[in-house]
């Protein structure tokens, strides 16, 4: 099996590269060689943003093609033009921000979504860009087009810092905010979940898009955040607060206090239906698992987290983290 990965060097690209390797797969990949590819891969160089990016691509001919992209959507009708009649398979890494925000939370994949344009190079809004990507893909590629819409993706290699933010500050120790309720039900996907179900999923062909994350309630704040001080060695005294105070001192849900999200915010990012998804056999870790292999990589890296530079960083200042819990005790 050839498989095409159109990235392949951040976070998701080298889990799938991964996974293809352990299936024998002969791996390419395209990217800007601005970060070392993976290892037993064959390295093409090209950058989406020139309009002469894609040559390295001319004369190749792959099984499957996975596509990383989340920039601005003209850059996916352009990669799916030059693999029309040369890849058998399209799969779009998108995203379940592709949804229309109403009333209602989305759920399925049949929900609406956001009005997008497929030949846009605007990316400067998010929804908008990943749904003129699953577009673009559809309407340059003749062939099967499968769109994963993931929700929060954790795992080794995270390159925005949400888990690796929590780890490092729980192992730093101390009293620490842990944002509640207790049992706020949370929804993500690991990465290597990820990508092994992109894989078997354009195997098998599929097409259309998938909510691919856990399903609901796969873990808690609470299991999340006291799994998280176990590996990272006990050390922080978990303060459990209520979301109304949390947001009444201006912090910040999801950019202070990332993976945790309240109200309208929380039920769609972690309220998903993936009964679609588990039907093409979807299978996800357990938490402790994902939370573990996350500190192992850290620490081996030396426990400062790669940063997108398309993405603000993440977390708390410690004075205001302090100047909050201090407040609340002498409440």
């Amino acid at each position: 099996m050839k498989l095409l990965v159109l990235g392949g060097t951040g976070f998701v690209g080298p889990a799938i590269v991964d996974e293809a390797r352990t299936r024998g797969y002969a791996v390419t990949v395209l990217n800007r060689g601005h970060q070392p590819s993976p290892p037993g891969t064959t390295v093409l160089t090209g950058d989406r943003h020139s309009p002469d990016g894609l040559t390295a691509l001319t004369g190749g001919t792959w099984d499957l093609v996975v596509d990383t992209w989340s920039g601005r959507p003209s850059a996916v009708r352009d990669a799916a033009r030059a693999l029309d009649g040369h890849a058998g398979h399209y799969t779009y890494l998108s995203s379940r921000s592709v949804h229309a925000d109403t009333d209602t939370a989305a759920r399925t994949e049949d929900d609406p979504v956001v009005d997008a344009d497929p030949d846009s190079d605007d990316d400067t809004d998010y929804s908008a860009a990943k749904r003129g990507a699953e577009l673009a893909a559809e309407q340059n590629f003749t062939g099967p087009v499968l769109h994963a819409r993931a929700g929060l993706i954790l795992g080794p290699r995270e390159n925005i810092g949400r888990l690796p933010w929590w780890l490092n500050r729980l192992a730093r120790g101390g009293p620490t905010l842990a944002p509640g309720p207790h049992d706020r039900k949370l929804q993500y996907i690991d990465a290597r979940d990820l990508a092994t179900w992109m894989l078997d999923a354009a195997e098998q062909g599929a097409t259309g898009p998938y909510n691919v994350v856990s399903p609901p309630g796969h873990t808690t704040m609470g299991e999340l955040l006291e799994t998280a001080n176990e590996v990272t060695g006990n050390r922080a005294e978990l303060r459990w607060a209520g979301p109304e105070a949390i947001v009444a001192a201006g912090i910040e849900p999801w950019m202070d206090l990332p993976i945790w999200l309240t109200g309208h915010d929380h039920d769609f990012m972690h309220g998903a239906d993936v009964t679609k998804a588990q039907r093409l056999g979807l299978k996800i870790r357990p938490v402790g698992e994902t939370i573990a292999d996350t500190w192992t990589w850290l620490q081996a890296i030396g426990g400062t987290a790669p940063q997108r530079p398309d993405r603000t960083p993440v977390g708390l200042d410690p004075a205001r983290e302090a100047a909050f819990l201090a407040a609340m005790h002498q409440g």
